[in-house]
């Protein structure tokens, strides 16, 4: 029902602010505020407006609860309620949270001379309600194995994928993974976005060495059969436990030796030269739990068919698993959803799994890319055969001149949710996009009613034509309306990458 907050601050000058707000911004933020105008201290509940002007709150729902100094700084306690019925106030979720925080280095008369803009800030993204769920105790025969990049130098460019192929041991037999954690090369910490690690398909005898970028032209074709996943972990993420009675299975007969590591390096400020051995740690029982767990990608299709219009504050993008797939997937007994992780680029907003009145595998209505954890789910979701799994992500594009379009770079899109269950079936992805008849459509309409040619003839890619849209009114409501009613393509692929009959 309540939180409560202690903040250590080393070097208390004259007060300092810390709260809450959609995105970390200092507008529009629910703040709790300790000032001093050099005689006296005062302690309140605040928020900020839109022009990121501070008022006293009409209802004061942050309580202070004790000051105290000690050697190391001042340490000050307060609580608040979760949900205060203010309108004034932040409601605390079980998603993403931004706290932001600010120091007052100057003495103030009252709150409202606080120039927010002028004071040293910061933020930090968390995720304050956390599941009630024990980490489960490891096995003591557990071993453990890294799978790290060899001191690979960072390409000096903004978004890099690399890709390096592992094995595991000759006659390695079934064993199941019950945890594994990042280990990031230290000074890399900025830079290392996300991780995965991936088994190749069984039916090749062998894979090539490979040490590169997963673009170049130089990757062995046969690298694109290495797509079931064992593990990934993006930037703000913890150590990943599994549940007691499961665990991932990895070697052993009828499964491959070898193992592709891909990293996304994200280096906007194009440094040269760096290092980087960074990888994940797997821990790994030869105690086989009573089930396999699998992971399985809900969401949209990575294809530009699907795409944002500039200039947008809230667009959505939904992708389905339909019935018909889960129907011919899924086994009677169906299966337990435990875990789950969002993932969307830069201009993702919100993400949110449910189903047609059923329950929500996860949501984040304050989802940030750059907080992208695996979360526990508070309790097990049960899926069976001929349920939906819908994903819906919401999108700003304000700060864009042109249309997003979905893919691989870190300026195009994705809508995707991982998720981790038991028992494991064949089916890895379950994932739709607009059907690309029905967008060739909308480019003619495009056509038919503006002056400027939007070209649509074949050898145009779907990007360029995306870019050459006018995005009036008109282009921007007709394309909301398409990706609502368009028959869509669906994908119920086996890990493979074959598609369910």
């Amino acid at each position: 029902k309540a939180v409560n907050f202690q903040l250590l601050i080393r070097d208390l000058q004259f007060g300092l602010l810390f709260g809450m707000s959609d995105r970390g911004e200092f507008e529009n933020a629910d703040l709790a505020v300790l000032w001093s105008d050099g005689h006296n201290s005062y302690f309140g509940d605040a928020w900020s407006d839109a022009k990121g002007q501070l008022h006293m709150d009409s209802q004061q729902d942050y309580q202070l609860l004790g000051a105290r100094r000690a050697p190391e700084g001042l340490y000050l306690l307060f609580r608040r309620a979760f949900s205060t019925c203010d309108p004034k106030d932040y409601l605390i979720e079980d998603g993403t949270v931004h706290l932001i925080y600010g120091i007052l280095e100057k003495p103030v008369h009252s709150l409202q001379a606080i120039n927010i803009s002028a004071i040293h800030r910061g933020l930090q993204r968390v995720q304050l309600l956390k599941p009630n769920i024990t980490v489960p105790e490891l096995p003591s025969d557990k071993k453990t194995m890294e799978i790290t990049a060899p001191d690979v130098v960072i390409p000096s460019q903004e978004t890099t994928y690399w890709c390096y192929m592992a094995e595991l041991p000759d006659g390695f037999p079934k064993h199941h993974i019950v945890m594994y954690e990042p280990v990031i090369t230290a000074g890399n910490e900025a830079l290392v976005h996300h991780m995965e690690v991936f088994q190749c398909a069984a039916e090749f005898d062998s894979f090539p060495h490979y040490n590169g970028p997963c673009d170049s032209k130089m990757k062995p074709d046969r690298l694109n059969y290495c797509r079931h996943v064992l593990a990934a972990w993006a930037m703000g993420a913890q150590a990943f436990y599994y549940p007691e009675e499961a665990g991932l299975a990895f070697g052993g007969p009828g499964s491959s030796r070898y193992l592709r590591l891909e990293i996304h390096y994200h280096n906007p400020l194009v440094f040269k030269g760096r290092r980087d051995s960074s990888g994940i740690r797997l821990y790994y029982t030869a105690t086989l739990r009573r089930y396999d767990a699998g992971i399985m990608e809900l969401g949209l299709v990575y294809t530009p068919v699907m795409a944002i219009p500039p200039g947008e504050d809230a667009f959505i993008l939904t992708g389905y698993c339909t019935d018909k797939c889960t129907q011919l997937a899924l086994p009677a007994a169906g299966l337990r959803i435990f875990a789950s992780q969002l993932h969307t680029h830069l201009a993702g907003r919100k993400v949110v799994t449910g189903g047609r009145g059923r329950q929500v595998v996860n949501a984040d209505g304050h989802y940030s890319p750059h907080f992208q954890e695996i979360r526990m789910l508070k309790e097990v979701v049960a899926v069976f055969p001929g349920d939906e799994l819908i994903t819906t992500c919401t999108y700003n594009t304000e700060d864009r001149s042109r249309a997003t379009v979905g893919g691989f770079g870190i300026l195009e899109e994705m809508c995707v949710n991982y998720v981790h269950y038991y028992p494991q079936t064949q089916l890895e992805l379950c994932k739709s996009a607009v059907d690309p008849g029905y967008l060739h459509r909308y480019f003619n309409l495009v056509n038919r009613f503006n002056d400027e040619e939007v070209c649509t003839c074949p050898q145009v890619s779907i990007p360029q034509q995306f870019f050459s849209v006018p995005w009036n009114t008109f282009n921007r409501d007709v394309l909301k309306s398409l990706y609502g009613f368009a028959p869509i393509s669906m994908h119920c692929n086996k890990s493979s990458a074959v598609r369910f009959p």
